[in-house]
């Protein structure tokens, strides 16, 4: 059985994200470099930390 994890992110301009993966720190170097310029968090970025 997959584990999956949900996550917040505050992004640059304040705004809360919310998300869904199954591979936490893939979903989260993708957030950091920015790979989907399409996406909610590519124009929003800031630095991501993790904690947990």
């Amino acid at each position: 059985m997959n584990s999956y994890y949900i996550y917040i992110l505050k992004c640059a301009d304040g705004l809360l994200y919310t998300g869904i993966t199954n591979n936490i720190a893939r979903r989260f170097l993708e957030h950091q470099n920015g790979l989907n310029t399409s996406s909610f968090t590519y124009k929003r970025r800031s630095r991501l930390r993790s904690t947990g």
